[in-house]
Order: C-alpha cells, then sequence, then structure tokens
C-alpha cells in the first residue's frame, strides 16, 4: 500500500456511528444519503431490511446513554459561528447559566454555537452532551462535550434532542438550526410535547422571521395566531434561561 499523500494526510476524519474512518475511507456518501437513495432499483430488498437492525441499535444506544441525564436543555446554534463573536460568547453565556441552574446542555456537539454552548456548561462544572451526525464535512465532537454519542440517522438523533430536554434555547443559525427550530415548534403545536419552552435569543435575529410568521402565515390564515406563542424571544444568557425556568424547567436537586 503506498504511503498517504498530503492531501489525505489533511482530509477531515469522518465518523459512521462508533466508526471513525480517515483518508480514502473517509470518502463516500453518508449512511442517511444512502437510506434515502431511491435510484438502487431492487437492492432495497437486500439492504433495507438490515438498515432496521443498524437503526434499532442507534435507539437503543441513545436511550441507554441518555437515560440518567436528568433535567436538561438542548441549546441549537450555527456551527460556523467563530470563538471571540458575541454569538459565540452567547453560547458560553447560556451553558453556563444552565449549569448553575443545574440544568445539563444538550448539542449538536459540534463547532461554533455548539461547542460555545457545551464549553459554558463544562467550564461551571455541569452536565455537558453532544450528540453527533456523520456528515461529509463533519469536524468531530468539540473537546467540550462530557458525553457524547455519535449517530448515522439524523432522525434517531432528532429524537434524542426532544426526548432527554425539557427545553430548546436557540441561537442564531442557518439551515440546520431552522429545521430543530420548526420541528420542535410542530411538536408543540401538535401536542407531542407539553409544557416545553422554546426561547430564541437575539431579537434582531429572530424578530424578522417572527415577523414575516405573522404578517404572512397568519395573515392567510396559515397558521394560528396562539402558535405565536409557542416561542419566546430574548437578548440574553439570564434572560432565556429565567424563560426556561419559568416554563417549568427545575434542575437537579
Amino acid at each position: 500500500m503506498s504511503a498517504p499523500t498530503e492531501s489525505n494526510r489533511r482530509r477531515s476524519p469522518r465518523r459512521k456511528g462508533p466508526i471513525e474512518l480517515r483518508r480514502d475511507q473517509a470518502q463516500g456518501s453518508t449512511s442517511d444519503a444512502r437510506l434515502l437513495d431511491s435510484r438502487n432499483g431492487g437492492d432495497f430488498t437486500h439492504t433495507d431490511p438490515w438498515r432496521v437492525m443498524r437503526i434499532q441499535s442507534e435507539f437503543v444506544e441513545g436511550f441507554g446513554a441518555l437515560a440518567n441525564v436528568g433535567p436538561a436543555v438542548s441549546v441549537f446554534g450555527s456551527a460556523r459561528t467563530k470563538p471571540g463573536t458575541v454569538h459565540y460568547q452567547m453560547g458560553v453565556d447560556v451553558g453556563r447559566r444552565l449549569a448553575e441552574a443545574k440544568i445539563g446542555v444538550i448539542t449538536g456537539g459540534g463547532p461554533g454555537s455548539m461547542e460555545a454552548a457545551n464549553r459554558g456548561a463544562c467550564e461551571a462544572g455541569g452536565l455537558s452532551v453532544g450528540l453527533g451526525i456523520e456528515l461529509p464535512f463533519e469536524q468531530g465532537m468539540n473537546e467540550w462535550v462530557d458525553l457524547g454519542i455519535n449517530f448515522r440517522y439524523f432522525f434517531a438523533r432528532k429524537t434524542m434532542f426532544v426526548k432527554y430536554a425539557q427545553g430548546f434555547i436557540v441561537l442564531p443559525g442557518g439551515l440546520g438550526t431552522l429545521d430543530e427550530l420548526f420541528e420542535a415548534m410542530v411538536l408543540v403545536q401538535t401536542q407531542k410535547v407539553t409544557s416545553f419552552p422554546i426561547v430564541l435569543i437575539g431579537r434582531q435575529f429572530w424578530g424578522p422571521m417572527m415577523e414575516w410568521i405573522s404578517s404572512t402565515l397568519v395573515a392567510d390564515g396559515l397558521v394560528s395566531p396562539k402558535d405565536l406563542k409557542i416561542v419566546q424571544l430574548a437578548d440574553s444568557a439570564d434572560e432565556a434561561v429565567a424563560m426556561i425556568l419559568a416554563g417549568g424547567v427545575t434542575g437537579r436537586q
């Protein structure tokens, strides 16, 4: 076997569940992409039944690892947030304030705002959990995670975010953050979860989105006015955590 090339040595490792792949082995599609690819004709009869066992194992691992985390809040935000920025420091402050309230912090385990919230929780002596996901551009679990689980499938991971959290705090973010936010809103709207506070930090960032929902979706009868009350807006970590506590989330005794 030839020695690894310089470009291969620089390529980021990629995880597939508990497996870590490097260099040429890190190439290829993700498990989610292969599961959702319908171009393989009848091949699914040989592969999908086995995937069910793998999916089941992810739920079993997640349920087992997180069963005793206690009161926790899932914190979402952009992986692109840079250390030293206002949004990064906000994430650190959120993690710290939750830890001081004896509430665990659950994030996606990646960089940016996720790292910031894990860092704040870890530095304050609180529980810092990361739920990683297999991505083609994955950067791995951040160093501030104390309890980390890597998932192949988004839907298994999303279940853990909701099942083991009593609320959400959402920092400014992109498509992934919006996906997680709107899914949480739908779960509350359809009463799949109850007494579940959702707090958006940054009125300037989130305000235009909420205004559009009100002026367009509500105005056109596509969303009920009462659905706007599913989320609350805050401008600081103190304000956000106070809203979480007022929403019925209590820390460890």
